[in-house]
């Protein structure tokens, strides 16, 4: 679950380095000026991560819900659901939620709310292949990360040049793990309840409250 957070999902600004690609940095920009745009983001996802030399392949999909630093997320049959300041995870197998504060402050992991913008800080950038993904034209850049330590070799993100939209995102790991996030919808301002990004203790009155904080 800690990679899949990582990807996923949105400081709107680079750092400008030399070692950037200019081309590159002026499309992540408008990326992020396109996004930044919308009042809310929907998507539907599929999830891949890969490791051949531990013979791990796991595959599965999802959904979110983004507005601002808000969001709803489904995944493996558990929910989290985020207000802007505390974070609800709820998982019908165990009958449990778990209440605890945004873990935006841990760099380890890309939160749904930074699923579209985590790129702006801490990697420099450079123009990589371009893919026709079914008559798509999917521009990828290539992203390393600054800090040596990092466990991430690099990642691939994809951009489709026409709507400027993320399409899919390739992390590879050091240790050969490779996680792929593909975009399957990207739909922009959608009417959505007021009370989506609420958390309503009465509808899991049988469950287990596991409070962090």
């Amino acid at each position: 679950m800690k990679k899949l957070i990582v990807i996923a999902c949105i400081a709107l600004g680079f750092n400008a380095f030399a070692q950037n690609d200019a081309k590159a940095e002026f499309l992540l920009n408008d990326v992020s000026s396109k996004i930044k745009g919308y009042k809310n983001i929907s998507l539907d996802f599929k999830y891949e991560l890969n490791n051949t030399s531990e013979n791990i392949k796991q595959e599965t999909r999802g959904d979110v819900v983004l507005e601002g630093d808000k969001y709803k997320l489904n995944i493996l049959g558990i929910t989290r659901i985020f207000n802007g300041k505390t974070l609800y995870t709820i998982s019908p197998e165990d009958e449990e939620v778990t209440v605890s504060s945004d873990n935006s402050d841990d760099e380890s992991t890309i939160t749904p709310s930074k699923m579209l913008s985590f790129y702006e800080d801490g990697y420099t950038y450079k123009m990589d292949i371009i893919q026709n993904v079914k008559g798509r034209k999917i521009q990828y850049v290539k992203l390393i990360p600054m800090d040596t330590n990092s466990e991430i070799k690099h990642i691939l993100l994809g951009i489709d040049a026409t709507t400027k939209h993320i399409y899919n995102l390739i992390e590879v790991g050091k240790n050969g793990t490779k996680t792929i996030l593909t975009v399957n919808s990207f739909k922009t301002d959608q009417p959505i309840s007021k009370t989506l990004f609420t958390f309503d203790e009465s509808k899991y009155s049988d469950y287990f409250i596991n409070k962090l904080d």
